[in-house]
C-alpha cells in the first residue's frame, strides 16, 4: 500500500516539476503569448486569457500522464 502511494507522490512531484519548468521558461519560448491567446485592452483594464497556451499545456500533461500510467 505504501509503495503505491509513494509511486503516486513521485509521479505528482515529477509532473509538478515539469509544469514549473514550463511556466518558468515558457515566456522565452512564447508560452503565454501565442496566437490564439485572447487579450482585450480598454483604457487601464486588460483581460488576458491564454487559450492556446492552455490547450498546449493540457496536451503535454495528458501525454505525460498517459506515459506514466503505462
Amino acid at each position: 500500500m505504501f509503495q503505491e502511494f509513494g509511486k503516486v507522490l513521485m509521479g505528482i512531484g515529477i509532473v509538478l516539476t515539469i509544469v514549473g519548468v514550463i511556466l518558468f521558461f515558457g515566456g522565452k519560448f512564447g508560452i503565454g503569448h501565442l496566437p490564439g491567446d485572447i487579450v482585450f485592452k480598454k483604457g487601464n483594464f486588460t483581460f488576458y486569457f491564454p487559450l492556446m497556451s492552455s490547450i498546449i499545456l493540457s496536451v503535454v500533461l495528458t501525454l505525460l500522464l498517459w506515459l506514466f500510467r503505462k
